[in-house]
């Protein structure tokens, strides 16, 4: 086990970490290579400083290369907060972090007349950056800096404070909006990611180790790359840079010579823990979508291709016969995958997505983020030589076009679709929905199962998704039970009733 952890390479989300008198570091883990996951935050010691002469080597083409960065930090700074996220933790809370010293000796006892059962512990403290992206205060950082918490506070920086509301928040790309009760803020103006070249000068701007505005320059060392850490981090395509990133940068601003706001800095890849050469950052082709969906609909309206895709290796083109070596392979599909609905099959290359080159699976994600549930696209892939243009209509994880609440995707984890009219004559009935795709969630854990006719929920007819958010949100919200008690009917007529536990 000790050569495992020593082997083990760190995945850090840049941000810090302290318990009241100590400051620790937001870590993440790496586990294995794998194309989708983040890992989760743990705790290492305070780092030291050292100095470091550096001596800048010539460059060619020196008329295109900045004197220096000064006119495009006096554009960028003021954009970039301090995040400061307080978590207050209780005994219960903590886990494996707390140990009864009673128990420890004597075993388990009954706590439950036990004063300390509830007892607060000390407040914990990460910090983190983000990036003003309106006058009148939304902010974009990251889903790792913000989550858990209790309480958020935003510094500004000139030094002005304001508490922060989450608006929404994406672990799937570890994006999150939160907003403070502020005008006239400056933002950063956003740019475009796609434009962004290998060997472009780009800017970090956020504050590392909790030292406010601070600026670390680089260049883009790759794009399109996929993630090497597992869990919830799914939509894996980051800008790879070697500008130095720290714990705290996390949700900061990656900007470029323009003064442009093209990526939001994430993580690192280190032996260390600390910044050793490689950081990564959210592109705005992807941050700014997740944004503009948690505006509308209050969660992210994810589109799938419904493909299991691969990178080009020399074992996919002995088995398939590939005839290029670019582009992401089609090895498998989802369940009620559009992309097979629409001709694709195994073997296929995906090369294009409405045009654009895409040259990995990372950059396939990338692509298909872009989009949401019901937009048509065009993909062009290569079939044993021959190039062919598809069309299709993209679904989500649910295999729906329509577009999923933010109660539905966080506590039902379902798309819901009305019963046709032949499925009303059939049953005898005038209303009820389908339960047209489970995505986990509170459903399928109570043993809905998928094409289930709902008839009812807590006595109050159904007709459509609007009706059965509707409910969810009172039981939520009124309700001290928590509890749906659902009447519905399986399609071949046997009535069945569910109850699903919503605390």
């Amino acid at each position: 086990m000790k050569k495992e952890i020593k082997t083990a390479l760190a995945l850090l989300g840049c941000s810090t970490l302290s318990a009241v008198g100590a400051v620790g570091l937001y870590d993440f883990y790496k586990t294995n290579h794998t194309s989708e996951g983040a890992s989760h935050p743990s705790e290492h010691g305070q780092g030291t400083f050292k100095t470091v002469n550096y001596t800048a080597p010539a460059l060619l083409g020196t008329e295109h290369a900045p004197q220096d960065f000064v006119d495009v930090t006096e554009r960028s700074i003021n954009g970039v907060v301090n995040i400061r996220a307080e978590i207050t933790m209780s005994n219960r809370d903590m886990g494996r972090q707390y140990i009864d010293p009673f128990e420890f000796f004597f075993g388990p006892y009954n706590r439950r007349n036990d004063s300390r059962q509830d007892q607060k512990r000390p407040m914990k403290v990460g910090i983190g950056s983000g990036v003003i992206i309106s006058t009148d205060g939304y902010i974009i950082t990251n889903h790792h800096v913000v989550e858990d918490a209790t309480k958020l506070v935003v510094t500004t920086n000139d030094n002005r404070e304001w508490e922060a509301t989450v608006i929404g928040s994406d672990p799937a790309t570890d994006i999150a909006l939160i907003k403070i009760d502020a005008k006239g803020l400056s933002p950063i103006p956003i740019g475009d990611s796609e434009k962004l070249r290998v060997g472009e000068w780009v800017l970090a701007i956020g504050n590392p180790f909790n030292l406010s505005s601070t600026v670390t320059a680089g260049i883009v060392s790759a794009k399109g790359r996929s993630s090497m850490a597992q869990g919830d981090l799914r939509i894996a395509s980051f800008i790879q840079t070697d500008a130095a990133v720290n714990s705290g940068n996390s949700g900061g601003a990656l900007v470029n010579t323009k003064g442009e706001l093209i990526g939001i800095n994430t993580m690192i890849y280190s032996q260390t823990g600390n910044f050793a050469g490689y950081s990564f950052a959210v592109p705005m082709s992807i941050a700014s979508k997740v944004v503009e969906d948690i505006k509308k609909y209050g969660t992210v309206q994810r589109a799938v291709l419904g493909i299991v895709g691969s990178n080009i290796s020399s074992d996919l083109t002995k088995k398939y016969d590939l005839k290029i070596t670019e582009g992401a392979a089609v090895v498998g599909f989802a369940d009620q995958s559009p992309a097979k609905s629409a001709g694709v099959v195994e073997g296929d290359i995906l090369t294009h997505i409405n045009k654009v080159p895409v040259r990995s699976m990372a950059e396939v994600q990338e692509q298909v983020s872009k989009y949401r549930p019901g937009d048509k696209i065009s993909i062009t892939l290569n079939r044993k030589g021959k190039e062919e243009v598809i069309n299709l209509t993209l679904k989500n994880a649910q295999g729906t076009t329509e577009a999923v609440s933010k109660v539905t995707a966080s506590s039902l984890g379902a798309a819901f679709k009305p019963l046709d009219a032949d499925g009303k004559k059939r049953f005898g009935i005038s209303h009820g929905v389908v339960v047209a795709g489970l995505d986990g969630g509170k459903l399928r854990e109570a043993g809905v199962p998928k094409g289930f006719i709902i008839l009812s929920i807590n006595n109050v007819k159904v007709s459509t998704s609007d009706d059965v958010d509707a409910i969810v949100n009172e039981v939520i919200k009124e309700s001290p039970d928590k509890v749906l008690f659902i009447k519905g009917a399986y399609p071949n007529g046997k009535i069945k009733y569910f109850a699903v536990d919503l605390s």
